[in-house]
């Protein structure tokens, strides 16, 4: 009976200790270095703290919030996922100081489907919106802001979109020949000369006059062809209100 009742005690004692440790996420998820750990992610992680997760590459990594979820409760962590996350996007730099606010999690952050080689046009199925911790500050807010674009860089499956990685798909190379429209009140011109770089529709290129050889600033239009003038100044206008809204 004195044995029973002594390890009864002891139970008592050591059930506590045993229980998982009650965590929240973050508002603000920040890896300062190339490794994710559970105090990245969680508040009052205590002595789990520095148990990695997964390491961080580039700008930002994306973790599956059921597998963060699983490493968490093997450390001794319980966290329930009270807003149904299935992504969480952990981004490069400094955590906020304690105290500081920011907005919480259950966003809808816009992310690809499938691997993207660099070059390569974002097709509508590439695209899929999921929630996640926290947004990217350039994700748009728009899948046709993407749709259309070309990859400016390898990006992976899963990755959220954020819009300095895409761009417009180039239509002219460098060296290739360019005619160059003028169109006016009537008037019509047009000359012939070399690109002097590579660009997409709607983006500035120098274009070197055969005949001259001097250079002018004209706005792509397509493969090959470029306009100057009111048109270009249009195209320019254009452009600048659709990145102004992203």
């Amino acid at each position: 009976m004195r044995v029973l009742t002594a390890l009864l005690a002891a139970l008592a004692i050591a059930g506590p200790a045993c229980a998982a440790q009650t965590v929240s996420l973050r508002a603000d998820t920040v890896s300062a270095d190339g490794l994710v750990t559970l105090g990245d992610l969680f508040e009052g992680a205590g002595a789990a703290a520095r148990v990695p997760i997964a390491a961080r590459t580039g700008s930002t990594v994306v973790l599956d919030a059921a597998a963060v979820q699983l490493a968490a409760r093997r450390a001794g962590l319980e966290w329930d996922n009270p807003e149904g996350l299935h992504k969480i996007v952990v981004r490069g730099g400094v955590a906020p100081p304690a105290g500081a606010t920011a907005a919480r999690g259950n966003v809808e952050v816009l992310t690809y489907t499938r691997s993207l080689a660099a070059g390569e046009i974002v097709q509508p199925t590439d695209l899929a919106w999921s929630k996640a911790a926290g947004a990217p500050a350039d994700a748009p807010s728009d899948a046709d802001q993407v749709i259309g674009q070309a990859a400016k860089r390898p990006l992976r499956a899963g990755a959220p979109v954020v819009a300095h990685d895409v761009g417009a798909a180039q239509v002219i190379k460098s060296g290739d020949v360019v005619t160059v429209s003028y169109e006016a009140d009537g008037i019509s011109l047009s000359l012939e000369g070399k690109a002097m770089g590579a660009a997409g529709v709607g983006e500035m290129l120098a274009v070197q006059n055969t005949a001259s050889k001097k250079i002018v600033q004209a706005v792509v239009t397509g493969p090959g062809q470029a306009v100057v003038g009111p048109l270009a100044d249009q195209m320019k206008s254009d452009r600048s209100r659709r990145f102004a809204v992203r």
